[in-house]
């Protein structure tokens, strides 16, 4: 296949669907010979924050010299960002190498098994092990869940370190609709004596982790027990057990983001003392100092300002709405929303007014996108309209601040248009 055949092929999986559960992908991989028994990896799993734990851990391995390659989603502006090398996307040629090699084991799946087709995300998932195993090992691995953690397509591996970034109610209609429920699903990604870096905010959650870690014999170090975060507007200090780092400046805005870099030092610093990394300080830090993450209250223009922000949930629109008040309550917000289905809307859009000058409505080329006539029911705002050309409007745009919010997948489609322009 070439390059648009293997989109194709992989996209087409799309149809199948979401089908929680592991069996397939062990059916492949086996099959392909275990590759993920191959890499030396880490799991991250997590309502929020995924992205950019596994974004910070790369830049501090980076910065020691170390191979990482990283597999996440969803991508920003082009597919190949999925399994990436030091940030660099897989290339074409690579990309339709490993899927002409998974294919005829997906369609054996499918003849010799009664387990059915393999959706995108295993077909995916299981390049990516295939890729990193076989073609092209690197020396650390940042494995990010997709949904939940139990039954997700990436908990098939055996990794050196666990980190749980949050527990939030998304996904609810296949991970339960408690919190309490989706933790039990998200423990399930603690293995035997791999040592697990989390953060979680509801008491009863914790009890659940602290059980099953307890039953796996594996170390848990939370933030907030174990880790210390002190934070002063846009620094912070941290420190675990012997190690201490004072006045950290990362350049994505939020306390959140300080939490995400405090759980992916901590990772780091474990690693180094169980000798699975040899790290420098000074590295780890400015590593983790010069991430940027695309997506996240990611400016993408200064004048005027135009922000990007794939708040997807209720959890994310929560740190969303803080981090904007507290960095730009002066300034005349625009907010631009669209939205797909099964999103808590209602909240997202409530949440948004209570920041916005205007509210403008509009919708995307997905298949799971939110009809605009039924995003506007859910709109209150005093100043609010529809716009059917969402790019025009970006482009035109003359006011103080436009936020373009509501999904990760609609906020890619203006990101790849400015890398574009």
């Amino acid at each position: 296949m070439n390059y648009d055949e293997t989109l194709d092929w992989i996209h087409n999986r799309g149809k199948f669907g979401i089908k929680p559960g592991v069996k397939r992908m062990v059916w492949m991989l086996e099959k392909l010979g275990d590759p993920e028994k191959k890499i030396t990896g880490v799991h991250i799993v997590g309502t929020n924050g995924k992205g950019s734990v596994v974004s910070y851990m790369r830049g501090a391995l980076n910065d020691n010299d170390y191979s990482v390659g990283t597999f996440t989603s969803p991508y920003i502006e082009v597919f190949n960002e999925r399994i990436s090398i030091n940030g660099t996307p897989i290339s074409n040629d690579a990309l339709s190498e490993v899927a002409s090699i998974v294919r005829p084991v997906s369609e054996q799946l499918t003849e010799e098994t009664d387990l059915g087709p393999a959706t995108e995300f295993e077909i995916i998932t299981t390049m990516m092990f295939v890729y990193f195993g076989d073609i092209h090992p690197v020396d650390i691995v940042l494995v990010e869940a997709g949904l939940g953690a139990t039954h997700d397509s990436t908990n098939v591996f055996n990794p050196v370190m666990t980190v749980l970034t949050s527990i939030g109610k998304d996904h609810t209609d296949i991970l339960g609709e408690t919190l309490v429920e989706i933790t039990k699903d998200k423990s399930g990604v603690i293995k035997e004596n791999v040592p697990l870096v989390f953060s979680i905010e509801d008491t009863e959650s914790k009890h659940i982790i602290y059980k099953v870690l307890d039953e796996k014999h594996a170390k848990g170090i939370e933030l907030g027990r174990d880790i210390v975060l002190l934070s002063n507007n846009h620094e912070f200090s941290f420190k675990y057990k012997d190690y201490d780092f004072n006045d950290i400046q990362l350049k994505m805005l939020g306390y959140h983001q300080q939490q995400n870099a405090s759980l992916a030092l901590t990772a780091l610093l474990e690693m180094h003392d169980l000798k699975i990394v040899n790290l420098d300080m000074n590295k780890v830090v400015h590593g983790v100092e010069s991430v940027t993450w695309p997506g996240r209250i990611e400016i993408l223009q200064e004048n005027p300002k135009i922000i990007i922000d794939g708040a997807h949930n209720k959890e994310a629109v929560d740190v969303l709405i803080k981090t904007m008040k507290e960095n730009y309550s002066d300034r005349k917000i625009t907010v631009l929303f669209s939205v797909v289905e099964g999103k808590p809307i209602q909240y997202m859009v409530d949440e948004l007014e209570s920041i916005a000058d205007e509210f403008v409505v509009t919708e995307f080329d997905f298949y799971r996108k939110m009809p605009i006539d039924k995003i506007l029911e859910s709109v209150n705002h005093e100043n609010v309209k529809q716009v059917d050309d969402y790019i025009k409007f970006v482009d035109e745009f003359d006011g103080d601040v436009l936020l373009c919010t509501g999904s990760l997948y609609f906020i890619s489609y203006i990101k790849q248009h400015f890398s574009n322009k």
